[in-house]
């Protein structure tokens, strides 16, 4: 199971470039065994062309290393906060894609203004407050991940967040749903951004769009 978690993890993190999320090394993401309180996650600043599965870390949820000779991503401690608090997830993503960290560093939640939008995000995706200097100061990580959950209203119904003056956090049952969540986050905020006069769309049209992929009665899709 450990091996498996392990070789998703790291296609995931392939994924991020792939899909134009990252430049560099700025991004990372994880999963969970939550059978086993186990993390998988990529290593702190390795360039994605030199990962291999055999090199993600493996932490509790004290963010212990019990497996990999690489310190994990500096991030480590905001995704352990969220598996933490969010007890449906089994992925976590962290970018600095270019149109999301926008509405971060502007500290603006991005409002439903299409069905793009609707069709994954059941509301506007929110930005917390600023942290305090004394959460800077204190267990910096952890407290992001903190001020991610306190301000966040539905994680199951939105599944990204924006950390103002930061970047995106997105979730996903597994980390490739993660993944795909950061790529439709970065084109909702491109659009967004293009369209910053636009008001939301009605509830009704969020509510057909979201709840016919994802209500009880989904229809999109094959079954």
């Amino acid at each position: 199971m450990l091996e498996s978690l392990k070789q998703a993890v790291y296609e995931a993190n392939l994924l991020l470039p792939r899909y134009k999320l990252v430049a560099f090394t700025w991004g990372n993401a994880s999963g969970v065994d939550r059978e086993a309180g186990l993390v998988v996650i990529k290593p702190s600043g390795v360039d994605y062309a030199d990962l291999t599965s055999d090199n993600m870390v493996v932490l509790d949820l004290d963010g212990n290393i019990i497996e990999g000779n690489l310190r994990p991503s500096t991030d480590a401690p905001t995704h352990i906060e969220l598996y933490k608090r969010f007890k449906n997830i089994g992925g976590v993503v962290h970018t600095h894609s270019r149109w999301a960290t926008i509405f971060a560093q502007q500290k603006q939640p991005i409002k439903p203004l299409g069905t793009t939008h609707a069709d994954y995000f059941y509301g506007a995706i929110p930005c917390t407050r600023p942290l305090y200097d004394s959460e800077i100061n204190g267990d910096y990580e952890r407290e992001t991940g903190a001020v991610i959950a306190d301000c966040h209203p539905d994680p199951d119904g939105i599944p990204a967040v924006l950390v103002a003056n930061h970047g995106p956090f997105t979730w996903g049952k597994d980390v490739f749903e993660a993944a795909f969540h950061s790529a439709v986050l970065e084109e909702v905020a491109f659009m967004a951004w293009h369209n910053d006069n636009a008001e939301a769309i009605s509830q009704s049209i969020l509510d057909r769009h979201y709840l016919r992929k994802h209500g009880k009665n989904a229809y999109y899709g094959q079954s």
